[in-house]
C-alpha cells in the first residue's frame, strides 16, 4: 500500500462502524444518510434474489445475484461529486435486442465477479475504482434460492414468485435458504467488529428475512453487545405482509434474530393521497403503529413526497414510496 493510499484511509476511517442489512431498494435511503454521518458503513446485503435483469444474468452466470448489491454502491456515491457514476450504476438499456431490461452496473460486476470468481472481491474492487467509502458484502458466497414455506404446508421457490401477479397469495408462515448456506466470513467479521446495526426498511421476507435467516446470522447478532435499530417499512405488501403492524414486524425480526430490538424507527406522516390510492389498487396499506408507547420507539416524517419513477424496460413492481435520505439521516445522527 502506498503512503498516498495509507494516508486516504485513515482521512476516510472512523471509530464508529454501522452495518446495515437488507435488500438494495431499501437499504439505499438508509446508506445516503450515513454517507453523511461520521461513521464505517458496511452494507450486508441479501444474496438470493432472483427476478428481473438480476435473475437472468444469476441463470446464465450462476454467481451470486448482484441486483441489490449494485443498488447499495450507487448508494454510497456523493451526489455532486460522483453523480455520473451512481448513474452509471443505475442505468437501464432500453433498447437493443440482447441488452434491453438489464442494468449496467448488473453488468459491470457481473464481469468482476467473472474475473476474480467470488462477490466479495468484485465489490472490493468496484468500491476502489468507484472510490467510494465504505464495503458492500454479500450475507453469503454460496448460491442460494428463497424458498417460501406457506401457512397452508405449501412452499415454493424463488424470490421472484412474491411480486408475481399471477401467483396466488398466500399466508406466509417463514422463508429460508435452499440449499444449504452459510454466513459469509467477511460479513461475520463485520458483525462482529460494529457498533450499531441497522436492520430495514425493506421487502418483509424478500429483502429483511432473507438475510436473516442465513445460518450464522442470528448467534452473530445474539452475541452482538451494540444497539440494533430496526427502521420499519411505510407500507404492507400484499404479497408479504398483508394485515401485520408494527408490532408484528417487530415480533418477527425480534424472534428470528434472537433477542429485543434497541430502537424501532416508524413513519407518522400521512401517505399522500394520489400515492395511496395506487398502493390500494394492489391492497397494500400503511403499516398502522400500534407501538406508540413502547420507549423505544421513534416517530418522525420519513417519507419522500417525490414517486419513485420507473422506466419502460423495467418489468419488475417498484415501490413508488421510499424512506427520505436527509430525513433519516436527521434521526441517526443522534442515535450513531
Amino acid at each position: 500500500m502506498t503512503k498516498h493510499m495509507q494516508k486516504r484511509e485513515r482521512k476516510s476511517s472512523f471509530p464508529h462502524q454501522t452495518v446495515t442489512m437488507g435488500g438494495g431498494t431499501g437499504t439505499y435511503p438508509v446508506l445516503k444518510a450515513l454517507r453523511q454521518l461520521p461513521t464505517q458503513i458496511t452494507a450486508l446485503v441479501v444474496a438470493s434474489d432472483s427476478g428481473g435483469s438480476t435473475g437472468r444474468i444469476r441463470d446464465e452466470f450462476g454467481f451470486v445475484p448482484v441486483g441489490d448489491l449494485r443498488q447499495s454502491l450507487a448508494a454510497l456515491t456523493h451526489d455532486q461529486s460522483q453523480t455520473w457514476i451512481s448513474k452509471l450504476l443505475l442505468y437501464r438499456f432500453e433498447k437493443g435486442k440482447g441488452l434491453k431490461g438489464h442494468n449496467l452496473g448488473n453488468l459491470i460486476l457481473t464481469a468482476l465477479q467473472d474475473m476474480t470468481q467470488t462477490t466479495t472481491q468484485a465489490l472490493e474492487i468496484a468500491s476502489a475504482i468507484f472510490r467510494l467509502p465504505g464495503k458492500v458484502i454479500p450475507i453469503t458466497e454460496d448460491r442460494v434460492k428463497l424458498k417460501i414455506h406457506y401457512r397452508d404446508g405449501t412452499w415454493a421457490i424463488g424470490e421472484h414468485l412474491l411480486d408475481e401477479a399471477q401467483v396466488p397469495k398466500k399466508a406466509i408462515d417463514r422463508v429460508s435458504l435452499v440449499p444449504k448456506a452459510k454466513i459469509n466470513p467477511v460479513a461475520k467479521q463485520t458483525i462482529d467488529q460494529a457498533q450499531t446495526i441497522i436492520i430495514g426498511p425493506g421487502d418483509y421476507y424478500a429483502s429483511l428475512m432473507a438475510v436473516l435467516v442465513t445460518p450464522g446470522v442470528k448467534l452473530a447478532l445474539k452475541k452482538f453487545p451494540g444497539q440494533i435499530i430496526y427502521i420499519v417499512n411505510l407500507m404492507t405488501r400484499q404479497s408479504q405482509t398483508h394485515g401485520m403492524s408494527v408490532a408484528d414486524h417487530v415480533r418477527g425480526i425480534e424472534k428470528i434474530i434472537g433477542r429485543p430490538l434497541t430502537k424501532i424507527i416508524v413513519n407518522q406522516t400521512p401517505v399522500p393521497p394520489a400515492i395511496l390510492k395506487q398502493y390500494q389498487k394492489a391492497g397494500d396499506l400503511p403499516v398502522v403503529d400500534d407501538l406508540k408507547f413502547d420507549p423505544r420507539v421513534i416517530e418522525a416524517d420519513l417519507i419522500n413526497q417525490t414517486p419513485y419513477q420507473t422506466t419502460s424496460a423495467d418489468q419488475l413492481t417498484r415501490s413508488l414510496l421510499r424512506h427520505d435520505a436527509d430525513k433519516l439521516k436527521q434521526i441517526l445522527a443522534p442515535l450513531i
